[in-house]
């Protein structure tokens, strides 16, 4: 499969272990999930149980395209149930508005901030979660 819309990103260091913090500029590809991504996420699972997720995507982030979308989406959906919470930090438009459609449809809360609510994402992704099971 070829990269859509090459870009980078980092994964951050100095949350709890159950968070897998991402600040990203250009495009995630399916090449990232499968060889980084998808290997903490399931290296987290098998130790936590779940995995709680915070994307903070820069002004950089673009890239927009159909293959590239449903490349992400179909990768990130295999590990959707897996999610304790996911928080995504940004002031992209499109991505904000693409969220207000799907988040009804994701199994775990999901909340949008500011790029300039950066420390309250790291709060709230951080936070203890109380099981309601």
């Amino acid at each position: 499969m070829s990269d859509h819309h090459a870009g980078h990103f980092t994964v951050l260091s100095g949350y709890p272990p159950d968070v897998l913090a991402i600040r990203a500029e250009g495009h995630l590809t399916g090449e990232d999930y499968r060889t980084v991504l998808v290997p903490r996420i399931e290296k987290m699972i098998a130790a936590e149980g779940r995995v709680k997720l915070l994307y903070e995507l820069g002004p950089g982030f673009e890239g927009l395209s159909a293959g590239a979308v449903w490349e992400d989406a179909r990768l990130g959906i295999w590990h959707l149930a897996d999610f304790a919470r996911i928080a995504v930090v940004t002031d992209i438009g499109w991505i904000r508005a693409g969220l207000k459609l799907f988040v009804p449809l994701i199994p775990c809360p999901v909340q949008v901030f500011a790029l300039e609510d950066r420390t309250e994402a790291a709060e709230w992704i951080s936070a203890a979660i109380v099981d309601e099971a």
